[in-house]
């Protein structure tokens, strides 16, 4: 049997990961579950949260629209609630942009060492 090596291996991810990924609090984290009701990671007995892709995409919509777009967390939820399809393709073309942004700096960069 073949192992896709494209798919990602692991299934859940603990706060302190999730946090890291988008730098900010595991805090910031826990309040975004009391906020927004489609959050909603697995716990364990032991009250530990695990965090699947499904729960980290929500999370990157949310931080999108909150830290990056500066919507209030009532604006945000309402945004997810009536046209989550809108805030999901807004959150894919501001992440390509950001990424073409830093190519192109890193372009520039490297011209002006030529210089």
């Amino acid at each position: 049997m073949a192992v896709s090596k494209d798919k990602n291996l692991k299934r859940y991810y603990s706060i302190k990961e999730v946090a890291a990924m988008f730098d900010v609090n595991e805090s910031l984290l826990r309040y975004w579950e009391q906020a927004f009701p489609h959050l909603k990671p697995q716990t364990t007995g032991n009250k530990v949260r695990q965090y699947t892709e499904k729960d980290i995409e929500q999370i990157r919509l949310i931080y999108n629209l909150v830290k990056v777009r500066g919507f209030k967390l009532a604006a945000a939820r309402k945004m997810l609630n009536e046209n989550r399809d809108g805030a999901d393709k807004s959150a894919r073309i501001i992440e390509m942009l950001t990424e073409v942004r830093d190519e192109l700096q890193e372009i520039k960069s490297h011209l002006d060492t030529l210089s």
